[in-house]
C-alpha cells in the first residue's frame, strides 16, 4: 500500500498549495539541471487538456484574430503568479465578461473620436445604440449583445507556455554597486502567438450592416490590446486602427532570450524596457529622483505609492516575416508601434508624440535593445571574434524609416539628437506641472542619469565595419608601452575594469561604457518621383562611445587619453 507521501507526490502541481516543497511556481532553481515546478505544472496541464477546441453554438457570430506575440488573462488562482483563465476540459479562454468590458471601452473611444472629428470616423454609432448593445446599469436595462469570449482555434496553444519576466531597471540605471543585484526573474504562463476565435450573439435579429458595425467596434477593442501586460506587447493584434502615437520599421540582430524550458525566443518587450530606462535616465538629469520616477510611471505605468498605475503608452511589435531564432541568436525585421492607452489633451498629445519619437531616435543612436545592448555586435564588427555572443545591432528598415527616423548622418547630428530629447522632456515635465533643476544643479544620484556632469559622448566616423577602434580596446591586453604599431598613443587596459564591467573577481559588474556602430544612411533622389528620396546605404558608421565616468584611476587615465592622446574620437556631448 503506497504511503501518504507517495500519494501526495502524485497530486498534479495545479492542485497543490503554493508553499516550498509542494509547488512553488515562482522559484527558479540555481541548478540548471533541475526543472522548475512551473515547467512540470505546464506539462501536466497540457497532457490532460482537451485537444479539440470548442465551437460556438448556433446563432453565434464569430471572428478570428492572430495575436503578434504572447497573450495572458490572469486567472488569479495562484498567489503571485499570472496564468490564464482555464475553462472546462482544461482549455484556456478569454472571458466573455472581459470581452464585454473591452467592447464597451471601445464604444466610448469611438464616441470621443466622433465628437472631436465627426468627418474622420468610419464607425457610425450613437450613444443610444451603445446603450442598446451593452445595456445601462443605472436603468437596469440589459443589452441585446451576448459576449461568448475567445477560445484558441487550434491545439497550438499548448506550445511555449512558460514565460518569464525579468525586471532590471533599478540595477541597470540607478545602482552604483552592480555586484549586488536585487530582485530576480518572475514566472508567468502565457499563450504564444495564439489565434483566438471571439463570439458574439444577439437576443434580437440584426441586419448584416449592424453586425458590420459591431465587428468594427470589436476591431477597435482589439487595437488597444487584450488581457494583461498589453503595455509590454502582450495581447496585441497584427493591425492597429487608431491610437498610434509612433510607428517605425526596424531590423535587429543579437542574442536571443533563453526561456526556462531551454528554448530561445525573440521578446518584443525589450523595446518597452529600453525606452523606459532611457526616459528614466533623461528625466534623472533634469529633475529630482522622486519626480523623475513619477514622470516615467505616467508614461509607462508602474506600481508604487497607492497601487498600480496605467501608463499613457503601450507597445506592439509586428514581425514582417518570421524571426530567425536559433539556440543563441535572433534576426528580426518588423514594425514597432507605440500606442496611446487613454485620452489626453490635444496639446499634450503633440508633445507626447514628439517625446516618444525622440526617445526612439536616442535609443537607436546610442545603444540597442535586448540582451547586451550596451555593446555593438562583435559578430558583425569583429570578424575574427568566435567566442560567446556579445552585443546587438539595430537599424532602421524599409523605405520610410531610414529617411524619416534616421536622425544622425554626421557627428554634429549626435549632439542635436541629445539636446532635442532633453528639451522635449523638459517641455513635457513642465506641462505636467513638475519642476526642472537649474543648469548648475547636481544630477540625480544614479549611475546613469543623463546630465552634463555625469555623461560624455565621444564619436568618430568608421569607413567600414572592420574599422572599429573601440572593440580592440574592450578586449585588448595591457600594452607594453603607450603607442601602437602606427605610432598612436594607446590607453591603459580597460577590459574587466569599472569602465567595461564584466566578470571581475567572480562578480558580475555592469560597465560604464556603451559602444555603438550606427549605420550612416544618406538620401538619394527617387528616379520615379524626383521630388522624393530613397535611402542610400553606405559602408560607413558613426562609432559612438557613451561614458559615465566614476572616480577610478582607470577612468581618469582613459578620459585623459581621449582628451589628450588621440585625435579620432571627438567629444560630442558632456563636460570634458
Amino acid at each position: 500500500m503506497p504511503s501518504i507521501s507517495e500519494i501526495a507526490n502524485k497530486v498534479p502541481m495545479m492542485f497543490r498549495a503554493q508553499i516550498e516543497g509542494r509547488c512553488q511556481l515562482q522559484r527558479i532553481p540555481r541548478d540548471k539541471s533541475i526543472d522548475p515546478d512551473v515547467v512540470r505544472w505546464a506539462s501536466e496541464w497540457v497532457e490532460r487538456a482537451e485537444v479539440t477546441v470548442p465551437e460556438f453554438g448556433e446563432g453565434v457570430e464569430y471572428q478570428d484574430c492572430r495575436l503578434t506575440w504572447r497573450f495572458v488573462t490572469n486567472g488569479g488562482q495562484d498567489d503571485g503568479v499570472i496564468r490564464p483563465v482555464i475553462g472546462a476540459r482544461g482549455i484556456p479562454f478569454y472571458p466573455g465578461s472581459s470581452m464585454k468590458g473591452a467592447f464597451r471601452q471601445a464604444c466610448d473611444r469611438v464616441l470621443q473620436e466622433k465628437a472631436r472629428s465627426p468627418e474622420k470616423d468610419s464607425v457610425d454609432i450613437s450613444a443610444e445604440q451603445i446603450r442598446r448593445y451593452c445595456g445601462d446599469k443605472n436603468d437596469l436595462l440589459p443589452g441585446i449583445l451576448r459576449f461568448h469570449g475567445g477560445y484558441p482555434t487550434s491545439a497550438d496553444w499548448t506550445k511555449n507556455l512558460v514565460d518569464i519576466v525579468h525586471p532590471q531597471q533599478e540595477w541597470q540605471v540607478k545602482t552604483h554597486n552592480t555586484t549586488s543585484k536585487t530582485g530576480g526573474a518572475f514566472v508567468q504562463i502565457s499563450l504564444y502567438q495564439p489565434e483566438l476565435r471571439f463570439g458574439i450573439s444577439s437576443s434580437e435579429p440584426l441586419e448584416p450592416t449592424e453586425w458590420e458595425t459591431i465587428w468594427q467596434i470589436w476591431e477597435r477593442a482589439l487595437s488597444a490590446g487584450l488581457g494583461c501586460r498589453v503595455c509590454a506587447g502582450y495581447g496585441q493584434p497584427k493591425t492597429h486602427t487608431k491610437n498610434v502615437v509612433y510607428r517605425a520599421t526596424l531590423r535587429g540582430q543579437g542574442a536571443a532570450s533563453q526561456l526556462l524550458n531551454r528554448t530561445s525566443e525573440f521578446r518584443p518587450n525589450i523595446f518597452r524596457s529600453s525606452l523606459r530606462g532611457h526616459a528614466l535616465r533623461i528625466f534623472g538629469g533634469l529633475t529630482d529622483a522622486n519626480q523623475a520616477e513619477a514622470l516615467v510611471e505616467i508614461l509607462f505605468g508602474g506600481i508604487s505609492g497607492n497601487g498600480a498605475k496605467v501608463g499613457l503608452l503601450a507597445m506592439a511589435f509586428r514581425e514582417l516575416k518570421p524571426a530567425i531564432v536559433t539556440d543563441e541568436t535572433y534576426d528580426v525585421t518588423g514594425e514597432l508601434y507605440w500606442l496611446l492607452t487613454q485620452e489626453i489633451a490635444a496639446d499634450e498629445l503633440v508633445i507626447l508624440k514628439k517625446l516618444v519619437r525622440q526617445l526612439m531616435q536616442f535609443a537607436m543612436l546610442l545603444g540597442g535593445f535586448g540582451r547586451s545592448w550596451r555593446r555593438a555586435s562583435h559578430e558583425i564588427f569583429k570578424s575574427d571574434y568566435n567566442k560567446h555572443l556579445i552585443g546587438c545591432h539595430w537599424s532602421w528598415a524599409g523605405n520610410r524609416s531610414p529617411l524619416a527616423e534616421n536622425s544622425a548622418r554626421k557627428l554634429d547630428d549626435v549632439t542635436a539628437v541629445i539636446d532635442r530629447v532633453r528639451a522635449t522632456a523638459t517641455e513635457w515635465l513642465t506641462y505636467r506641472g513638475k519642476t526642472t533643476a537649474s543648469p548648475i544643479a547636481p544630477p540625480t544620484d544614479w549611475r546613469e542619469s543623463w546630465h552634463l556632469q555625469t555623461v560624455q559622448v565621444w564619436g568618430r566616423v568608421a569607413d567600414t565595419a572592420d574599422e572599429s577602434e573601440a572593440i580592440a580596446w574592450l578586449h585588448g591586453a595591457p600594452y607594453s608601452d603607450d603607442y601602437d604599431t602606427r605610432g598612436r598613443a594607446m590607453p591603459l587596459r580597460i577590459k574587466r575594469t569599472s569602465i567595461t564591467g564584466g566578470n571581475i573577481d567572480n562578480r558580475l559588474n555592469i560597465g560604464r561604457l556603451w559602444h555603438r556602430m550606427y549605420p550612416i544612411v544618406l538620401r538619394k533622389p527617387d528616379p520615379k518621383q524626383p521630388d522624393r528620396f530613397l535611402p542610400k546605404e553606405t559602408p560607413r558608421y558613426l562609432e559612438l562611445l557613451t561614458l559615465f565616468p566614476d572616480d577610478s584611476p582607470e577612468f581618469d587615465r582613459f578620459i585623459h587619453y581621449l582628451n589628450e592622446q588621440q585625435d579620432e574620437f571627438k567629444l560630442l556631448w558632456g563636460e570634458p
